[in-house]
């Protein structure tokens, strides 16, 4: 589903968007370009084995940014963001050869009034990478 035009008529447990990403070596270059982020865990398997972890891990604000921008892109114009949060759990490693994909699920978790509460499954390999991942919405 895009661009919905009434966001009055959601009801719980309706899938607003659902989309997997991928993510490259390169994609995690350019997001350091943008954010300003260059910790070398991001870009350099070396360093990352050496502070201890299994390679290259996405950022997570990355992480954090893909999933809401599946949302947003779903919504359209017809919403305001009001609030946006998450807990991160797990990394998302991204292979050199590879790369990795981060799947998004967004659901209606609740409405009222004046908000939608848009509920985010996110997950990598199988496992959930970030949760309380929670985006509202004012109708």
């Amino acid at each position: 589903m895009t661009g919905f035009s009434d966001l009055s008529a959601l009801s719980v447990g309706d899938v607003i968007a659902e989309r997997t990403i991928h993510l490259t070596r390169e994609s995690l270059v350019r997001y350091a370009g943008a954010s300003g982020d260059f910790n070398p865990i991001h870009y350099r398997d070396d360093v990352a084995t050496s502070v201890g972890l299994p390679g290259v891990l996405a950022h997570g604000m990355l992480t954090m940014g893909i999933a809401s921008s599946v949302v947003v892109s779903a919504l359209g114009d017809v919403a305001k963001i009001t609030d946006y949060g998450v807990r991160f759990t797990r990394p998302v490693l991204v292979d050199p050869e590879a790369g990795a994909d981060v799947s998004v699920l967004a659901k209606v978790g609740a409405v009222d009034e004046t908000t939608v509460r848009i509920d985010l499954t996110v997950k990598h390999a199988d496992a959930t990478v970030l949760v309380k991942a929670q985006l509202r919405a004012a109708l």
